[in-house]
């Protein structure tokens, strides 16, 4: 006669299925919490660092959008009129005419200062007596007179002259009004006259000596 054995299951408990519950809650927290950073980082999106060569610049920064200054719409400029009161405009020409006259105070006597004394110069003494030379003025002059340099390039001809005679006599200055055509000959002639020439001087209405001018001429002649 064969034996068999028969296994009954049996319900399990309620407090059995809580452990065994909570023991597989707890495994599961574990293992999140040892895989939750590597989880973050696969989510996490990368940083991009770009990098430049040594001798490459970075590129220059976009340029700042230019910021405009915007005036506000309401404000309104006021333009205060000044407060000038002006007389009526007449209507017709008849009020013109019946407008009084303007009218100005009397200033009085105007008094002018007294004027100075006018001190009358005394007339001036006029030349009655014109300077005359003691002897010819050609006579002051010679052969021997005749500058070297003209007589080698054979210069000759007539120095028109004007002097002027101070009240002594004495000649002052000389001026060639009329060249010969040799400037050796004319300053020669200058020159004789200053150091030679004497006058009787000039008389004024007074009866003084005064100054006076003279003029005259020398003619110079190549000598034999």
């Amino acid at each position: 006669m064969m034996e068999g054995t028969f296994y009954q299951q049996k319900n399990g408990s309620p407090t059995t299925l809580a452990v065994v519950l909570l023991v597989h809650g707890a495994a599961l927290t574990a293992l999140a919490l040892a895989k939750g950073e590597e989880i973050r980082r696969i989510w996490e999106p990368p940083i991009v660092v770009e990098t430049y060569p040594e001798n490459k610049a970075p590129p220059p920064e976009p340029p700042k959008p230019r910021e405009e200054v915007v005036q506000p719409r309401d404000s309104v400029i006021t333009r205060v009129e000044p407060d000038i009161k002006f007389p009526p405009f007449p209507d017709s020409a008849t009020e013109w005419k019946e407008a009084p006259a303007a009218t100005f105070p009397d200033p009085g006597p105007i008094v002018l200062p007294p004027r100075a004394p006018v001190i009358a110069e005394p007339p001036k003494a006029r030349k009655v007596e014109p300077a005359r030379a003691r002897t010819n003025l050609a006579s002051y002059v010679s052969d021997e007179d005749y500058p070297t340099s003209a007589v080698r390039s054979e210069e000759q001809g007539t120095t028109r002259f004007r002097l002027g005679v101070g009240p002594d006599g004495h000649v002052t200055n000389c001026t060639v009004t009329a060249s010969s055509g040799s400037s050796a000959l004319d300053s020669t002639t200058c020159r004789l006259m200053k150091q030679r020439a004497r006058f009787t001087p000039a008389l004024d209405s007074d009866g003084r000596p005064t100054s006076d001018s003279v003029a005259s001429a020398i003619r110079w002649v190549l000598p034999d």
